[in-house]
């Protein structure tokens, strides 16, 4: 695997455990990870699109 691929894995996992966690703790109006649930999700947002672009980019040979 290259890096870049590990990268965009690793990325998307963070980044869909963070806006999935973000949504949730919007909706019950809690804290996610003891932060605004709002940045939690953007950021998870964030990173869920840039791993999705990494892999998109990277050639399956």
């Amino acid at each position: 695997m290259k890096s870049k691929q590990i990268l965009g894995i690793v990325f998307t996992l963070v980044g869909a455990i963070g806006l999935a966690v973000g949504v949730m703790s919007i909706f019950n109006k809690g804290l996610a990870f003891g932060q605004n649930p709002w940045g939690v999700a953007i950021i998870g947002g964030i990173f869920f699109l840039t791993g999705m672009g990494l892999m998109r980019t990277v050639s399956s040979n």
